[in-house]
This record gives structure tokens, sequence and C-alpha cells, in this order.
């Protein structure tokens, strides 16, 4: 994160009014109070009112170059002296909608399974994550392995993955496949006598909160992968979530949550901005229900 800077811009005082006392320079009118404290800054000032300092600034910069798969992503520090006010909104800051990361996990405590058997997370790792029911969703707790399948893009093609495949199960209403790097979606294991997603409610485009520490990536169903497999998200979920994305190096061995809403949908199912809205009433709905 950048680390916001305030100016206070007092040249000139001198020039216009005579000399003061030292302590009355230390007092500050009504209006410049207001400003450092976060209120309107843009309002005209009164008569004999000077202008009050430039509101502070941040944002949140994804970095762009990340450790390899299994390492902790670094946490987003913050400035030193922050105002309460920016620090009561850090929570909901940290998700794209007002359910935080700690409201869905606080429901997602134990597992109700309704996979009859248990998936690997790898290949060559034994089958341990089982598929959990819940009042209006089902979930699982894996690793994210990242899948770059589909639009060729920079980050996504052959060159960049060598598992890399042109297409995805499920495609754009234009008939071409899913962009993994610009849209958030999951990856579920194909049906079989294991677990069937359809028969759970979970189809192409249905809806997913996806938890990773104290951030919610809202996404779709986009793709399937084997069917003894599990935990697998594109570039962009992976982005959205502070993981690294490299499709060759990315991602994490444990520690994310997927909740795929029941019976939901986006269509079209390229449209982030309805998933999101949708998401964000299901998973309200989901911590009420659960």
């Amino acid at each position: 994160m950048r680390v916001p800077t305030l100016t206070l811009a007092a040249a000139g005082v001198a020039l216009i009014a005579p000399a003061t006392l030292p302590g009355a320079a230390a007092a500050l009118p009504p209006e410049v109070r207001s400003t450092a404290h976060g209120e309107d800054a843009t309002a005209a000032p009164g008569a004999g009112q000077r202008p009050g300092p430039a509101p502070i600034a941040s944002r949140d910069v994804p970095a762009a170059v990340r450790p390899e798969r299994g390492a902790t992503a670094p946490s987003r520090g913050r400035p030193a002296v922050t105002p309460p006010r920016t620090r009561a909104r850090t929570a909901q800051d940290r998700a794209e909608g007002a359910v935080t990361a700690a409201d869905l996990l606080a429901k997602v405590g134990t597992c109700a399974e309704i996979s009859h058997g248990r998936y690997r997370t790898d290949a060559d790792s034994p089958a341990t994550v089982p598929v959990c029911g819940a009042s209006g969703a089902v979930f699982w707790k894996a690793d994210l392995d990242i899948d770059c399948d589909g639009q060729t893009t920079a980050h996504c093609n052959g060159q960049a993955d060598p598992l890399y495949s042109p297409g995805t199960a499920y495609v754009q209403s234009d008939g071409r496949p899913l962009n993994a790097e610009t849209l958030p979606y999951i990856v579920v294991p194909a049906a079989s006598s294991r677990w069937s997603p359809a028969g759970s409610g979970v189809r192409g485009g249905s809806v997913a909160a996806v938890v990773y520490r104290d951030r919610v990536q809202y996404a779709v169903v986009g793709d399937t992968g084997p069917s003894d497999l599990i935990g697998e998200a594109s570039y962009a979920t992976a982005r959205g979530l502070g993981i690294p994305a490299g499709p060759s190096d990315g991602g994490v061995p444990s520690g994310v949550t997927y909740i795929v809403f029941k019976d939901s949908k986006v269509d079209p199912i390229e449209d982030h901005q309805a998933a999101v809205t949708t998401g964000e009433r299901l998973a309200r709905q989901f911590v009420t229900d659960n």
C-alpha cells in the first residue's frame, strides 16, 4: 500500500495578517478541523475562512510479483496513524460485499458430508476433502490451484501454463470460452459416484463466495476438472484474494473455503457485477440461515 501523506499549506499567512502570538497559530478554525477529520473538503469556505487541507487518499495496490506457491502472501500494511473511521471500515473494504470473511467462516466450522467419499487436492496427495452441505449452499475447504484455461491472454496462454487448454466447460454468451485472467470463476469436479454437482444445484454460472483469510471473492462456476480432484479457481479469482496467480507457480496449498449457493445462476455467465450482487444477497441469507 502506498502510505498516504498530508501536506498542510501554510505559506502566505504572514502576508494576510499582522504577526500573531505563537499560541494563536495552533488553533485551527472549525472548517479546517472538520476537513482534517474526513468531512467534506469541497465546500467553499465562508468569508474570512481559510480552505482546509486536501483529504487523505489511500488505495491498495496488488503486488505485481508474488512468492512461489506455498509461501505466505504478505499482509497489506496500514499507516501507523490511521483515523478511527478508516479502521472501522477495514474489514468491509477487504471484501467485495458487505458480508465479511469472518461472517462466512463462522458458518462453516462443521461439515455435514454430502459427498460419498473424499477428494484429493493434487494428483499425488491423499483424499481428505469432503463436500459439505448447509442451508442454501454446499462448501468445501481446500487448496487453490490456478486455472488459466479459456481465452488466450497475456498471462494465460500455452507458454505461461504448460497445462493450458483453450476451452472451458462453460462459455460466454457469445460462444467464446471464459477469460480466466479477467473473470473470477471456480472449477468443480466432474460428476461421479462420489458427488454430482448438479444434484446439489451446482451448475455452470452458479454463484460462489470464495474466502481466503480476510478476503471474500464472488465468482461463478466456470469450468470442470478431474472427478477426483478439488480446489481450483481462475487467475482472476486468485488475484482478487491476494493469492499468487502465476499458472505454473501460483496458488496456495490450503486455507481456501469455497461456498457455492444452490440453484443460483448468473446469466450471462461473464457478468461479474451480477455475480457480486447475487453473491452478496445469497451470502447474507446464508449467514442468517446457518
